[in-house]
């Protein structure tokens, strides 16, 4: 088994940037999801609400950010100096804010432009908890970014492989990797094979991860991450095979023990 790809998503619910290889700390991985479209309560803008998203490209620099999308001048975002943090959360049910520092109005004008709304981005100056000890089996600790629950998620090809499959049986088209926007792909692996990882720990190359348990997936995975067009599939071939519990389950959650470089090419194993 060998890690396949690596992927991040600078700007929560933005296209994805692949990578030969990115540096894990214990929140995530380098760049990845550290600034949020908000709205004006404070609360993230995904591609849950908004397939637009998908055009938006955010590239890191150091030091800051640069936005790209059709039809719009790119637009360099620094990472803010200061200023007085506002009180965010991923979701609206989630009732444990977490302080992150305004972009400024340039960076809110172009956003708004692209999505058709007022909105805002913020920058999470320092990962941080996001939900209450305790609220899930598997904590993910005191720092993670403004990823939906966990600081990474791993993927299986071979699950996708067998995926395809069931959507063959029905006449659907195939579906790619990129729908279920993963930040860490493995090859060589049996197919469902993370379902029996969980509560391991996972050593990908010289990292250390726990797999914190298996992924309940939502309407972005039916998003065509290239155009966004939606559509009824995958989800309800997952509800038909993959429906574990009341959830629709495809990929794994991973908590980083330790902090260095992964490069695409390291190999996986169940750490003893």
């Amino acid at each position: 088994m060998r890690l396949t790809s690596i992927h991040t998503y600078p700007v929560k619910g933005c296209h994805r940037l692949d990578h030969d290889g990115a540096f894990v700390h214990q929140w995530g991985l380098a760049g990845d999801r550290r600034w949020m479209v908000v709205d004006a309560d404070g609360v993230g803008v995904t591609q849950r609400e908004t397939t637009r998203l998908v055009g938006l490209h955010a590239s890191v620099r150091p030091g800051g950010l640069t936005l790209r999308a059709d039809g719009q001048r790119d637009l360099d975002v620094p990472e803010p100096a200061g200023g007085e943090p506002v009180a965010v959360r991923v979701f609206r049910s989630r009732k444990f804010p977490v302080p992150a520092l305004p972009a400024g109005q340039s960076a809110d004008d172009w956003l708004g432009a692209l999505l058709g709304r007022p909105v805002r981005l913020v920058w999470l100056a320092r990962p941080t908890r996001q939900r209450a000890a305790g609220t899930s089996e598997h904590d993910t600790g005191d720092q993670v970014s403004f990823a939906d629950a966990y600081p990474l998620l791993l993927a299986n090809a071979a699950s996708l492989d067998v995926l395809n499959d069931w959507l063959a049986e029905v006449g659907e088209e195939p579906v790619p990797m990129t729908r279920f926007r993963p930040n860490l792909v493995v090859g060589g692996a049996p197919a469902w094979v993370e379902d029996d990882w969980v509560g391991q720990p996972l050593r990908i190359g010289d990292r250390l991860f726990r797999a914190a348990g298996p992924c309940d997936r939502c309407v972005v995975t039916t998003t065509d991450q290239e155009t966004g067009v939606r559509t009824k599939e995958p989800l309800r071939t997952l509800g038909r095979h993959r429906n574990i519990k009341q959830k629709l389950l495809f990929g794994l959650n991973l908590v980083p023990l330790d902090s260095g470089p992964l490069a695409v090419g390291a190999p996986i194993v169940i750490a003893p």
